[in-house]
């Protein structure tokens, strides 16, 4: 069974195959295929559309696949990585130890944002953004540029006391649910701000070029298993018959077989450390 686990707990040498197996799907190709997918459902999913990824109920569900799917590439490089997870109410500066020149790199430059650190910095030759909204070819971060603070450990408390899963209209304007706020549209605004908080190609479509966008959504994949654990009584909503989202066990695109009921139960995946 898989373990993901803090990424502040893993060894040197847990840290070096991450990376090399990041480095290995770059290479192949397979990389490039997964931020191409994550920016085309950016790009459609809006509060009126047929939104299934981003701004709906589906959100937590969906990334949830993408994100075992990536997993299971990273393990065909190497059997041994998991998805390690970064807890941003811990791990709170631009000096925490993901950023370490043997791991993720620091943050950009300040003229152009360019990571200059690290194994994805431009400079290596390895990691060429290919798949972006411009015409810049390298990592960019800035960290703390725009907005000085990540989520703390209250707020994240705040957001998993809620009790009801989501609401109408199923959108960025709702107002009472977990899935919105922990997706960050209301309230605290938790995963939004962590997108922000690194920039550069975070605050993006393509964000997945940055390799801390697995990182931050295995953290908010351990939010939703923390929320589901806390309220066994609250369903996913909606359950059926809802237009422009993902109902219970209708179909999530891009693939042809899973349902939000599919990804309810990580555990049948992978599990958590006790950290």
């Amino acid at each position: 069974m898989t373990v993901r686990k803090n990424q502040a707990t893993l060894t040197s040498d847990e840290k070096k195959r991450f990376v090399n197996a990041l480095l290995t799907l770059k290479r192949n190709g397979k990389y490039d295929a997964f931020v191409t997918t994550h920016n085309a459902f950016i790009m459609s999913d809006g509060d009126d559309t047929d939104r299934v990824g981003h701004r709906s109920p589906s959100f937590l569900p969906w990334h949830r696949r993408f994100l075992i799917e990536f997993e299971q590439a990273l393990q065909s490089v190497d059997s041994t990585v998991a998805l390690p997870y970064w807890d941003w109410t811990a791990d709170r500066t631009a000096t925490s130890s993901l950023w370490a020149a043997d791991f993720l790199g620091g943050t950009g430059r300040s003229r152009d944002s360019q990571v200059m650190d690290g194994p994805f910095a431009s400079s290596g030759g390895q990691w060429a953004i290919n798949v972006r909204v411009d015409g810049r070819n390298y990592l960019r971060r800035a960290l703390g540029a725009g907005v000085p603070q990540l989520p703390t450990k209250a707020e994240v408390d705040s957001v998993l006391a809620m009790t009801t899963y989501d609401e109408a209209p199923w959108n960025s304007q709702s107002t009472g649910g977990f899935r919105n706020h922990l997706e960050g549209w209301r309230g605290v605004n938790l995963h939004n701000r962590v997108h922000v908080w690194v920039g550069g190609q975070m605050g993006t479509g393509v964000s997945p070029n940055d390799p801390v966008f697995w990182m931050h959504h295995a953290f908010v994949d351990k939010l939703w298993a923390q929320w589901q654990e806390r309220h066994p009584a609250s369903p996913y909503l909606p359950a059926a018959g809802t237009a422009n989202v993902v109902d219970l066990r209708e179909t999530m695109r891009p693939w042809n077989n899973v349902t939000p009921a599919d990804m309810l139960d990580h555990k049948k995946f992978y599990t958590f450390d006790a950290a």
